[in-house]
């Protein structure tokens, strides 16, 4: 599988992509660092689809949206009077364009959203209003378009993991979670101004062209609105756009480099873990890591949607890797109740050493990292980095910050673990939860460890 990966990126002129400068942090391609940003991490639905909201009703010019899917029923802020989407989006085409550009789903309707409900959700979004939907069915055989776009006026962007539908969760749940009849839902969002956005929006117009046809205006670079420098990084597969025919692969590369150059600490909350080429990298730095102070800590989904057997088996890997040093921790996030459907991990995020910060829609499978089409922010700012860190490990925790702000390892050791042994010790006699974390096992039986990688060789092999 790797290998029929580095021959694709070959013959593309993208091989560099899983090489990397390991020195330190850095930058994909330095040429296209946009300065002059501010960016605002929301975490969980809560936090970020009322400011989604806020935006699209204060447009001036334009909107523009590209997801997953978008359930015109689906409500961005809580309470019965609340608008849907559709109306939200209604409500704005009054005024000025709003045009929402959707994953057709895929070519049998093996899995949701089916093509039928792909239509069915354009049509309802325009039905009776000035909203333009459009599908695109450019997809690799098994893959999607995975992006979670929101542009408004080509001066504010939404970039992140959040799609504006009900699908499978709650995406409106708060970072307390306290959810116990439908599935809870941990995600993150970034909203960004300053020149940055000229280079979403930019993504945006073409694609929207290569579906539709219609050229939309090039966008002008937004006036600075920070001290931010960022970087857009995409997954988009060759010989799917004529804009793009080689492709890009900016997203695997930035993750290598970064996950390759870490010293202190790696970070990662991801729906997925799947890819050979980060496990590999992972397992590296675990049998030979920088110091004795390193740690690598993962939060992923108890029962991922799908791929379960592929992202427990590479974790059993990391596990081995680890041979009991206590450089890893892998967790999970538990539900309010015991009886409840639990709490989903759907956020996309990387932090490497407090330096190196992504966050975006792409996870860490072979479907994001070479065969969707993804939209991840990248940003190498201590404050932000660490800020972010603090902030997460607070929501999962339940320690203050104060409790948290400690060298990395210390913190991983002493307030981590103990608290995920004591949710272990609780959710083993069936108790109520007690703490929001617990450790996630790997599969212990030889005939799972390998479905996961035949799973991954049949699908994106």
């Amino acid at each position: 599988m790797k290998a029929r990966h580095r021959r694709r990126l070959q013959r593309t002129g993208n091989s560099a992509a899983l090489e990397g400068d390991t020195t330190g942090p850095t930058w994909v391609d330095p040429s296209r660092v946009r300065r002059g940003n501010s960016l605002e991490v929301l975490i969980d639905g809560a936090e970020a689809l009322p400011q989604v909201q806020e935006a699209i009703l204060g447009a001036r010019r334009s909107v523009h949206i590209a997801g997953w899917h978008c359930s015109p029923d689906f409500r961005l802020v809580h309470g019965p009077d609340s608008m849907t989407l559709r109306e939200l989006l209604a409500t704005t085409a009054q005024r000025v364009p709003v045009r929402v550009l959707m994953w057709g789903g895929p070519p049998l309707p093996v899995f949701k959203p089916t093509r039928a409900d792909a239509r069915a959700s354009a049509a309802e979004l325009m039905r009776g209003s000035a909203v333009e939907c459009a599908l695109d069915t450019r997809e690799f055989t098994m893959h999607c378009h995975h992006e979670k776009l929101v542009v408004v006026d080509d001066e504010i962007a939404f970039v992140g993991g959040i799609d504006l539908t009900a699908l499978a969760g709650d995406r409106l749940d708060s970072r307390a979670h306290p959810r116990l009849h439908t599935l809870g839902w941990h995600d993150a969002a970034t909203v960004l101004r300053g020149p940055v956005v000229a280079d979403v929006a930019a993504h945006f117009n073409a694609r929207w062209g290569a579906v539709t046809g219609t050229v939309l205006p090039a966008p002008e670079p937004p006036a600075p609105a920070g001290d931010l420098d960022l970087e857009l990084l995409r997954t988009v597969p060759e010989k799917v756009y004529d804009f793009l025919p080689q492709g890009e692969f900016s997203i695997l590369a930035g993750y290598l480099a970064a996950l390759r150059s870490a010293r202190s600490h790696i970070y990662l909350e991801n729906q997925f873990l799947w890819s050979p080429e980060v496990t590999d990298v992972l397992v590296d730095k675990l049998l030979r890591p920088p110091s004795e102070a390193f740690r690598l800590v993962l939060v992923l989904p108890r029962r991922p949607n799908n791929g379960s057997d592929t992202t427990r088996g590479q974790l059993a890997r990391l596990i081995a890797a680890d041979a009991g040093r206590g450089h890893l921790l892998a967790t999970t996030m538990v539900g309010a109740s015991r009886g409840g459907p639990g709490v989903y991990v759907h956020a996309k995020i990387g932090i490497v050493d407090d330096r190196w910060l992504t966050i975006g829609s792409a996870n860490l499978n072979e479907h994001s990292l070479f065969n969707d089409t993804e939209v991840n922010i990248l940003a190498l700012d201590e404050a932000l980095a660490r800020d972010t860190r603090l902030r997460l490990w607070e929501e999962h925790t339940g320690r203050p910050q104060g409790d948290l702000s400690g060298a990395v390892a210390d913190v991983v050791d002493t307030v981590w673990r103990p608290i995920c042994d004591e949710q272990d010790e609780v959710s083993a006699r069936g108790g109520e939860p007690i703490h929001r974390i617990e450790h996630l096992q790997a599969l212990s039986r030889r005939v799972d460890l390998l479905q996961g990688p035949l799973r991954g060789l049949l699908v994106d092999g």
